[in-house]
């Protein structure tokens, strides 16, 4: 079923509503258009005057004068065209810029359970391809209904004034030929969204090979992904085919109503001529007005394409727009932070999975304890550290930030008192500088930096980089080790200074040397903080003040390192096998 004709008025008076800043400049467009559209039906017009006054009676007058008028016509054309054409596109610009801006606005308060849920490669197509159809749809459809359709008004009128019946037959064509564009109008729509959906599996393929290149050459890929890739560009051309499939049969269906037609006039002021009932003139005029009307009709039975590519792209950027952000559900600040955290009967659950990844967590913090979270892969230690600065929304329970429900506090005062390393290192495409004093610390001083860098272990290396702090350090980081990348994550967190530190196996790519310097680093870091830790090496959590261990969501034992280590059950059996591995690995690589 197409898209009711309500809901298609409702997309372009949203999509016009973001022209309303830049009306005067898209009145000044509609107006040249206008102009341009009336000129139109003056070309026929002076057609009638310079066959009959010039040819036939002679008439000086009119053979000085028309050479003058045609020149002087053409002018006002041109500078119409110029002024429409500029100006429109312009106006078009202008609100594809918003719309891009409105965006990513939107883009970066998303949830995360929203990124969890989409291919980057989609949204990525939403701003590169359908904001593109907006503008191109939008723009050709306005110049189409404004211009063409007061040219064919007009050529319409001349028509009507030279002979009324034969205007009266070129007008039996109208309601076929809007016949057609409501047959093709569902179609249209149908495959314009395909082919959009199929550009966001191109977007999502290539993003998967840039960032899986090593893989790719590693496990010999190639001939895979080349397969993907061409299934995919191949599902986007059979759709794109469709589509032009469909807008191509409107032209020759109504130029084959035209031309019936057109003989049909043809024949009828062929048998008044012969009784001179109509002069040469008046049918040259009428005939070059009919020619002439055949350009506008095609492209306003043309214009349901970009009509419908337009409301395709716009359903799906306003789906975007529309889609909710995150929860502020809080308006209280943290004053006089002292760090305590608290779990009540904590249970979550993603979308996605019926079975619990945490189930009914009972812990308490104190402030300045430093806590380790340790078990096997899907316990849960990840998840327990991303509901801290609520990236997700608790299915049941409460955690407090010094005794505050965190749903009470505002997400800027919560997550301006935590700072979080995760094992998978976010660097952008700036300076070392700028990666440390990222956001809200962009402002800290060059000894601040220096000191979080120092804390971090991270300056040894920076002093060796071509320019220092000043190095570009390239998209993600990619011209730096993983060690060094993650102790660049480090310092930024250490540079924060937030009451509560959250490392997520922030450790996990330093070598043994470089992570026993960010451990003897994190040992005065600590201080007066609170640290949850997420560790996958034990070796680096021995000294923790208190150990949880997690096990398919829930806290199975919790205490010491030696305490666990009596117990003899999860944390030993863990420690065990570490251990074991560990010391074959240091065997083997003496031998």
């Amino acid at each position: 079923m197409g898209t009711p004709v309500n809901t298609d008025i409702i997309l372009y008076r949203r999509l016009l509503s973001h022209v309303v800043p830049y009306w005067r400049v898209f009145l000044l467009s509609i107006i040249s258009m206008i102009v341009l559209a009336a000129t139109d039906p003056a070309i026929p017009a002076l057609m009638q005057p310079l066959l009959n006054g010039a040819f036939i009676n002679k008439d000086p007058q009119t053979i000085a004068l028309m050479p003058f008028l045609f020149v002087g016509l053409f002018a006002i054309r041109g500078l119409a065209g110029y002024v429409s054409g500029v100006s429109l596109n312009w106006v078009a610009n202008k609100v594809v810029m918003d719309l891009r801006q409105a965006m990513f606005e939107r883009l970066i308060v998303y949830p995360t359970s929203f990124f969890d849920s989409n291919r980057s490669g989609s949204l990525m197509s939403r701003f590169t391809y359908d904001v593109t159809q907006i503008k191109e749809a939008s723009a050709n459809a306005i110049s189409t209904l404004v211009r063409d359709t007061i040219s064919v008004v007009g050529l319409l009128g001349w028509m009507f004034y030279i002979d009324w019946a034969m205007a009266l037959i070129c007008m039996l064509g109208a309601p076929l030929i809007g016949m057609i564009i409501l047959i093709i109008k569902r179609r249209l729509r149908k495959m314009s969204r395909k082919v959009q959906e199929a550009m966001g599996d191109i977007h999502h393929v290539l993003n998967e090979c840039f960032d899986g290149h090593k893989v790719i050459k590693l496990y010999g890929g190639q001939e895979v992904e080349t397969k993907r890739f061409f299934n995919t560009i191949n599902a986007h051309r059979r759709f794109a085919m469709k589509f032009i499939s469909a807008s191509a049969a409107t032209g020759p269906s109504i130029q084959m109503i035209t031309a019936i037609l057109l003989a049909i006039i043809i024949y009828i002021a062929t048998q008044q001529a012969s009784t001179d009932s109509l002069l040469v003139g008046d049918f040259v005029s009428f005939f070059a007005a009919v020619a002439m009307i055949l350009g506008p009709l095609k492209r306003l039975a043309g214009i349901n394409e970009h009509i419908q590519k337009g409301l395709a792209a716009c359903e799906s950027v306003f789906y975007l727009l529309d889609t909710d952000i995150e929860p502020e559900s809080g308006n209280k600040d943290l004053i006089d932070v002292k760090g305590k955290i608290e779990f009540k009967n904590v249970s979550y659950h993603y979308a996605e999975s019926e079975t619990k990844a945490l189930d009914s967590i009972n812990l308490v913090v104190q402030p300045g304890q430093t806590i380790a979270l340790v078990g096997e892969s899907g316990s849960g230690k990840t998840t327990l550290a991303n509901l801290m600065p609520r990236f997700y929304e608790l299915s049941t329970g409460a955690i407090y930030y010094d005794d505050i429900d965190i749903r009470e506090l505002s997400l800027l005062s919560l997550r301006k008192n935590i700072a979080y390393v995760s094992q998978d290192v976010v660097l952008f495409n700036d300076t070392v500088r700028n990666n440390i004093a990222y956001g809200d610390l962009e402002d800290a001083s060059d000894e601040a930096v220096w000191a979080a860098a120092e804390a971090a272990c991270a300056t040894e290396f920076i002093n060796q980089l071509p320019e220092k702090m000043s190095t570009f350090i390239g998209e993600d980081g990619t011209r730096l080790s993983g060690g060094q990348r993650q102790r660049l994550a480090i310092a930024r967190a250490l540079l924060k200074d937030a009451r509560l530190l959250i490392l997520d196996e922030a450790t996990s790519s330093l070598d043994t040397r470089s992570e026993r310097h960010i451990q003897s680093a994190l040992e005065n870091v600590k201080k007066g903080r609170t640290s949850i830790i997420i560790a996958h090496r034990l070796s680096t959590i021995e000294n923790a003040d208190h150990i949880i261990v997690l096990d398919k969501g829930r806290i199975v034992e919790q205490g010491k390192h030696s305490e666990l280590l009596k117990l003899k059950n999860h944390y030993a059996r863990l420690h065990q096998v570490q251990f074991f591995d560990q010391g074959k690995s240091e065997i083997e690589s003496e031998t």
